[in-house]
């Protein structure tokens, strides 16, 4: 079976059961009944039409009752307009859909309203401690850029090699005055 003719003729049951809910059944307990979906089998056996009601809980109860009390007639219509070899069996399914979308959409607004909640609390709130606590100030280590991976010291007294304090740890650099660090000879 061609999915695009399955596809088609669903679409086609959806307006059939649509246009006999609205004008030939006269069932007082079918409530405000959407039609949203027919989907049929590929072999066309078998279709199953969705649908809404909008109303309470004992509304809904009460049109899945009159849909199944008014299948055969439907069916019979469906058969008559879509000129089918064998009409397909019709099954009422009630679409959660919408009622997903709506609780999907009130889960959002919940977030929204936290996520305002939160926004709110950290206007104006300071770190309890250090901004960025693993910041490294800057000439603190090598050559003033904060970088410590240059085994350098800022007061001169490092430099790179296995021991940066001690002898020939640096080339060229004299201590400040009073400072006699191993590896300096004053000039």
């Amino acid at each position: 079976m061609d999915a695009a003719r399955a596809r088609r003729l669903g679409e086609a049951i959806a307006q059939i059961v649509a246009e006999m809910l609205e004008r030939r059944i006269k069932d007082p307990r079918l409530g405000f009944v959407t039609v949203t979906e027919a989907r049929i089998t590929g072999d066309l056996r078998e279709a199953t039409v969705f649908y809404t009601v909008y109303g309470s809980e004992q509304e809904r109860a009460d049109t899945a009752a009159a849909l199944a009390s008014a299948t055969g007639l439907i069916r019979s219509e469906v058969g008559h307009q879509t000129g089918l070899k064998h009409t397909p069996s019709l099954t009422f399914k009630q679409d959660t859909v919408p009622d997903e979308a709506r609780n999907i959409e009130e889960l959002v607004a919940r977030a929204r309203v936290a996520d305002a909640a939160v926004a709110a609390a950290r206007r104006g709130a300071v770190p309890a401690g250090d901004a960025d606590p693993y910041r490294v100030p800057a000439g603190s280590f090598g050559d003033g850029d904060g970088d410590w991976r240059d085994g350098g010291a800022e007061d001169g007294h490092g430099g790179s090699g296995p021991d940066p304090g001690g002898p020939g740890g640096v080339s060229g650099e004299t201590p400040a005055d009073g400072d006699h660090g191993a590896g300096y000879s004053r000039s």
